[in-house]
């Protein structure tokens, strides 16, 4: 385990680009040009995007990324 130190203007920038990627990926996950082979890595990615938020973002702002056992995640 590897233990990080940031200060709170980090923490929440850190918080913000994980939630624009999540937003981006979800929005791919969508699209029907996309490769479900490809989409299979996208959901890889948006699960370990998403433990990474648990680690910074408060519960209310996980409980809107919670990844859905039906659909796309």
């Amino acid at each position: 385990m590897i233990g990080l130190l940031v200060n709170e203007m980090e923490q929440k920038e850190m918080e913000y680009l994980i939630k624009r990627e999540l937003e981006e990926i979800l929005l791919d996950l969508d699209d029907n040009r996309i490769d479900q082979m490809v989409k299979s890595a996208m959901r890889e990615r948006y699960r370990l995007l998403f433990q990474l938020l648990r680690r910074v973002a408060s519960e209310q702002e996980c409980m809107k990324y919670i990844p859905k056992r039906k659909g796309n995640i």
